[in-house]
């Protein structure tokens, strides 16, 4: 599968797991984050380049998607991921708390999304 496909799958299957939560449907929600995470799985495994084709989800017009990439990419991309999630976290609602969340989590040494 090419970088591209399992980028857009990653970006997709966060969509979806929002839109799941506005609904009020864990179960389906918690499927796509499954599978938004195995995108991810299979994009760390080709190292680098793999990271670097998720950082294009940082100008993706849903905050969503762009705040779950920065939160993947803290350790890589660390300036402009911390860039994108204090962009996102000044405003209100679910997908701010969780960029405020995300960058407490690395401020703290807690997070630990892509080890390395």
């Amino acid at each position: 599968m090419k970088l591209e496909e399992l980028v857009e799958q990653f970006a997709q299957n966060v969509a979806e797991q929002t839109d799941a939560i506005w609904r009020g449907d864990a179960k389906t929600g918690n499927k796509h984050a499954k599978k938004y995470g195995a995108a991810f799985d299979k994009l760390r495994a080709h190292g680098d380049a793999g990271r670097d084709a998720l950082a294009v989800l940082f100008k993706h017009p849903r905050p969503d998607v762009r705040v779950m990439a920065a939160a993947h990419l803290l350790r890589y991309r660390t300036a402009e991921a911390k860039a994108v999630l204090e962009e996102v976290a000044k405003g209100e609602g679910l997908v701010s708390f969780k960029a405020g969340q995300a960058l407490k989590r690395w401020e703290e040494g807690t997070w630990a999304l892509d080890p390395g």
